[in-house]
């Protein structure tokens, strides 16, 4: 066989393997769609111009969904930016970078895991970080004025406040924002920051402490009725942890861990209007020690007091990685939820809360 042929006959065999990845991708979502309570399902984009993502957000702005996520060469490279799609007439527009981790004295460093928020009225606003690593970085804000179109330059937000780290803010009824936060220069650790003028001015809430040694971070907040906050976290400690608080989110108990397993992956969770509430996360254990386990499955959860859980749907149980989940519950009752899929792409999918409920999951688990 010839050069030629050698080369032909490579082409042919990449294209049906693309085609057969392409029909197997297509089998898993026809299965996604069969179970009670998902609507609809796609990727955010196809074609973009970088090897991996990971860190997905969303948020509705107006008529319209808001995706963003970091993707760039690989996570912790310079060239990792943000980057944004919008959902209009039903489709995802293409993918555009809005924001670089590019100083004031030149020098470009990663951007990580970027959380939109959209406000009753104002601007919409997107967080993010950026450093060499997470233990260096710090945390930056743009705003958009036209549903994500167009933003404004960055601001760095003030020395010691680094905005949500992963999960989106939440309002409490005092009309203050209140957004989960974590550090992890000196070990890991959970803190809380509030802003009454949508980010102009913060403050800095510390946990509680009992001498019980959680490694956790990332939180996500749950609402209660009156004024009762929850937040769970991811954790070193093979399952999500938590803490409450009892006044609006001033003070916190010390962190404990839930039953519910977690193998050092981000997760999320959001309050629905019926006062339920959907986690979505990773139900697996690390295999060695404290480090990390596979994120796969990934599955949806729902609670009605946020200390009882039961499955509700799977959203993925084959080989790779599924992960880092973003929900909301937009306007018209719907559930959306976006994650990282294989690092190569985002996925979206909508969820009915009306029949989200335990059920047998196909496939066992």
């Amino acid at each position: 066989m010839n050069l030629h042929s050698t080369i032909w006959l490579s082409a042919i065999m990449a294209v049906v393997v693309v085609s057969v990845a392409a029909a197997a991708d297509d089998d898993r979502t026809a299965d996604l769609l069969k179970q009670p309570g998902v609507c609809g399902a796609d990727f955010v984009f196809d074609e973009v111009p970088f090897q991996q993502c990971h860190a997905s957000t969303i948020a509705e702005a107006g008529d319209r969904l808001v995706a963003a996520w970091f993707g760039g060469t690989r996570e912790g490279k310079t060239d990792v930016g943000i980057w944004l799609a919008r959902k209009e007439n039903n489709q995802w527009t293409q993918p555009v970078e809005v924001a670089t981790g590019v100083s004031p004295d030149g020098n470009r460093y990663p951007c990580w895991n970027p959380v939109l928020f959209q406000p009753e009225s104002g601007s919409l606003m997107l967080f993010y970080k950026v450093g060499p690593s997470p233990r260096k970085w710090w945390g930056m804000l743009i705003r958009s004025t036209d549903g994500g179109r167009n933003w404004s330059e960055p601001r760095r937000l003030p020395d010691g406040i680094l905005g949500p780290v992963k999960n989106k803010p939440v309002r409490l009824a005092d009309k203050t924002l209140l957004a989960g936060s974590s550090t992890e220069h000196q070990g890991w650790r959970v803190h809380m920051e509030s802003t009454p003028d949508e980010g102009k001015t913060w403050r800095k809430i510390v946990l509680a402490t009992d001498g019980a040694k959680i490694d956790a971070i990332q939180p996500t907040i749950l609402l209660h009725p009156n004024n009762r906050l929850q937040i769970l976290c991811r954790s070193r400690q093979k399952h999500i942890a938590e803490s409450w608080s009892a006044d609006n989110g001033r003070t916190w108990s010390p962190m404990s861990l839930t039953s519910l397993p977690n193998p050092n992956s981000g997760i999320d969770a959001v309050t629905l209007r019926d006062g339920r509430h959907v986690l979505v996360y990773n139900p697996t254990k690390p295999l060695l020690g404290r480090w990390g386990g596979p994120r796969t499955p990934l599955a949806v959860a729902i609670s009605s007091d946020g200390k009882q859980w039961e499955t509700a749907l799977v959203l993925e149980n084959q080989p790779g990685e599924y992960s880092y989940p973003a929900v909301i519950q937009s306007r018209d009752g719907r559930v959306h939820v976006t994650y990282t899929w294989k690092r190569r792409k985002i996925k979206h999918v909508v969820l009915d809360p009306t029949k989200l409920g335990p059920h047998n999951i196909p496939g066992g688990r």
